[in-house]
Parts: structure tokens; C-alpha cells; sequence
């Protein structure tokens, strides 16, 4: 049982929290590409506990900065974008997005002083239409160069869900096997979940999961996280393989839509200690991403990013349907089904009252993981899996699978061969 000093130690993200601390170490997403137009309106964000101004300048390049003037405090996402920077609407101080105030017009010459003046501001970088920034003020690392993020723009298709709710139960949702077989398991197959065959079977992952609910699984510690084998038993002496992954310190890859032609990525990324945005990267390796796929993800969406279906209306949850449509009753779109349960787990969860039980194993393995990390960081060391040094920056043994193969294989020898096999 997990003691509420290690519960406070994984969900406190603030700044100069230990859990806040190893966070601000990686590069993390802070907002859409979408979001930040040519020639549009900063945006106001709020990350690990801070209130920062997101915009992009007259050359195009992403700025984040503190949200408060350094002058006298006013509201920078209300400034004008023009000169090179962000200027202030109270008394036209100019900011680059180094945070160098360039002008302070109200002050003779543009102020003499004006160099030794400068508004907090963190590194930011675009890859696949996602902005990411390093919060962590030491020199950033390299952001980690993940299959996925290295892949033409078509072949990503990227969106992020607001969650009322605490990081972390979040991220132990993707890596809890389980859950898919009752919360996600659909009773009456969809035509678009009969097209989803599984390598090597003739059936969907949805089917697949309901046929043995109660799968083998398997932890493999690896440099970058944790590693976790799913089988279940099918007839004719083969088993459903599926291989997924915690990533420190707030993400998982698994299988999504595009099955074993690519993975999916779900990134939580803290708000403040109750909240978090849930940034979803779907991947294809071989073929772009359909059009009807990424509208179909953004459907139950709303304009900022907030699901139709929420606490306030119980998530629409049909009680009928789960006679013969779906266990949950709560539709056929899995974000809103995670959403519902990591929810209801209040808005940080109580890990002391929990019970934990054999196929947990993963989820104590991502803590573990975690509260390690934690204890390198306030020794003084580097964070686990973060790269400097451009020759190693690769992770090819991250190999997501969706697989029926016989019974018989070793499954950690066959995984390392798939993953040479696409590295």
C-alpha cells in the first residue's frame, strides 16, 4: 500500500515539488501549433502551477513567457505581437521570446537600462503541431526524438483533452491491461471495430479482449520506462500479444487506431495538482493518417478542447446500452470512458485506499519508476532517459505491438525482433 507522503511525492507538480522538479527536466507539450495562428492572439496557459502567456512573434517563432509584466504586473496575453516580441498594452515594454525586454517607450532613448530588465521565459520548440517547451531553467536537454515525432506532418494526427483531475491517475489509466477488457470492450461490434484486424488473426483487438479477461502480463524495466507485456490465450494454441509502455515521467505508448502500423501516445501534462491536459498523438508509419480518422476524434469535442460528454452530465452515460452495445454504456469513444473513471477517482487520487492485486504490476512498476527518478533529480543527477548528445538520441527498442502469434514464442525474444525489425 502506497504510504500518503509517497502519494503527496507523485502528484505535487508545483514549482519546488520533487514530482514538479523531475517534470520540468524533459520537454514537455504545452499547446497545439493550431492554437498559436500567424498574427493571433497570445494565449494564456497554465502549466505545472504556473501562469505563463504562450504566443508566437512576427518571425514565427513560439515564445512562452511569464504571464505578469515584469514592469507592473499587467496581463501579458492581452499585449500586442509587433516589433519582434510581445509588447505590453500598460505601458508598451517589449519582449523577444528569450524574455530580453527590448523597448520600454515611456522611458528616455527606450530605456538605457532596458537590458537589465527581463520577464521570465522558457524555450520553446514545434514538432508534428505540437509546441513544446523546457521549464526546467538548468541547460534544456535534447527533446527526445521518439519515432513519432520525427515523422512527416500527415503521418501524426495530434489533439489534447482537458481533465479535471491529477496527472497522474491519468497516465495509469493507459497502463492498466485490464480495464480493456470491461471498460472499453464494445458488446456489438461496429463495423469500424470489425475493420481493425489484428496481425497475424482474423479478428479486432475488441473481440480479442473479450475472449480472455483475464490476460498474463509481464513487466521489463528498460532505460526509459517500463515495458509491459499483455497474452491472452486464444484457441489453437496462439495468444493475443500486446506490448505497450510507460515512458517517464508522464506518458505511455500503446496500441491506438493505426494497430501494429504505428502507436498511439497519450501525454498528461499537469495543469496544477487537480488538473491536466491530456495530449493524444496518433501515429501511422506506413500510410498519412485519414482525414475521417481525425475528424471522428475530434467530434465529441468541443472548441477549447473539452469533452461533450463530462462529470456534469454524468458523460452521457446510456444505461440501456449496456445491456448489448457497451460495458461502460458510456458511448464507443474510449477518451470519454477514461475520462469518467479517471475522474471519479477524485481530483488527486487517494492512493492509501487503494487495493492493489497481480495485475496492477505495471502501475507499481510506472511508481517506482517515477519516485527513482525523483530521488536522482534532488541527488543531483540526471533525469532517467534524458538525451544530450545527438548520436544517442533514438529509442529503438520501443516497440509497440498488437499481435496473435503462436503460444509457444518467447514473447520478450519476439519483441525485441519486431523492434529490429521496424527500428
Amino acid at each position: 500500500m502506497m504510504t500518503a507522503e509517497e502519494n503527496t511525492l507523485l502528484t505535487s507538480t508545483g514549482p519546488g515539488s520533487a514530482c514538479g522538479t523531475l517534470l520540468r527536466r524533459y520537454w514537455q507539450p504545452v499547446a497545439l501549433s493550431e492554437e498559436l495562428k500567424p498574427g493571433g492572439a497570445p494565449l494564456p496557459v497554465r502549466i505545472l502551477g504556473e501562469d505563463l502567456v504562450l504566443f508566437r512573434d512576427d518571425r514565427g517563432r513560439p515564445g512562452l513567457l511569464g504571464i505578469h509584466c515584469c514592469h507592473r504586473g499587467a496581463d501579458l496575453s492581452y499585449g500586442r505581437v509587433e516589433d519582434g516580441g510581445l509588447r505590453c498594452i500598460y505601458h508598451g515594454w517589449l519582449y523577444d521570446v528569450h524574455g530580453n525586454c527590448l523597448d520600454q517607450p515611456g522611458e528616455p532613448e527606450g530605456g538605457r537600462q532596458r537590458a537589465s530588465f527581463r520577464q521570465p521565459a522558457y524555450p520553446c520548440q514545434e514538432r508534428v503541431g505540437v509546441v513544446f517547451a523546457y521549464m526546467g531553467g538548468d541547460e534544456p536537454p535534447l527533446l527526445r526524438n521518439f519515432e513519432f515525432l520525427g515523422a512527416p506532418a500527415d503521418h501524426v494526427f495530434v489533439s489534447k483533452i482537458y481533465h479535471e483531475c491529477n496527472y497522474l491517475q491519468g497516465n495509469e489509466g493507459n497502463i492498466d491491461p485490464v480495464h480493456l477488457s470491461f471498460l472499453h470492450r464494445n458488446l456489438r461490434e461496429s463495423a469500424r471495430d470489425k475493420a481493425r484486424v489484428v496481425r497475424g488473426g482474423d479478428s479486432s483487438p475488441n473481440s480479442l479482449f473479450g475472449r480472455d479477461i483475464a490476460p498474463a502480463i509481464e513487466v521489463e524495466l528498460t532505460e526509459f520506462g517500463v515495458r509491459i507485456y499483455t497474452t491472452r490465450q486464444l484457441q489453437d494454441d496462439r495468444q493475443y500479444l500486446r506490448v505497450s509502455y510507460f515512458v517517464m515521467p508522464n506518458l505511455s505508448a500503446f496500441p491506438g487506431q493505426t494497430g501494429g502500423d504505428g502507436y498511439s501516445i497519450n501525454w498528461h501534462v499537469p495543469v496544477d495538482d487537480t488538473h491536466h491536459w491530456k495530449f493524444v498523438f496518433v501515429y501511422s508509419r506506413s500510410k498519412p493518417i485519414s482525414r475521417e480518422v481525425a475528424l471522428r476524434d475530434r467530434s465529441e469535442m468541443t472548441a477549447d478542447y473539452r469533452l461533450i460528454r463530462s462529470k456534469a452530465n454524468r458523460y452521457l452515460q446510456d444505461r440501456d446500452s449496456m445491456r448489448d452495445q457497451s460495458f461502460s454504456g458510456i458511448g464507443l469513444n474510449f477518451q470519454a470512458q477514461d475520462l469518467c473513471v479517471t475522474e471519479g477517482e477524485g481530483p488527486v487520487q487517494d492512493r492509501t485506499q487503494e487495493h492493489l492485486v497481480t495485475s496492477d504490476k505495471a502501475i507499481v512498476a510506472a511508481r517506482k519508476r517515477i519516485l527513482s527518478g525523483l530521488r536522482d533529480v534532488q541527488d543531483g543527477g540526471e533525469a532517467p532517459s534524458v538525451r544530450r548528445v545527438a548520436a544517442s538520441n533514438r529509442f529503438p527498442d520501443l516497440a509497440v505491438l498488437s499481435e496473435v502469434v503462436p503460444a509457444s514464442i518467447s514473447i520478450r525474444e519476439y519483441t525485441r525482433k519486431r523492434a529490429a525489425e521496424t527500428a
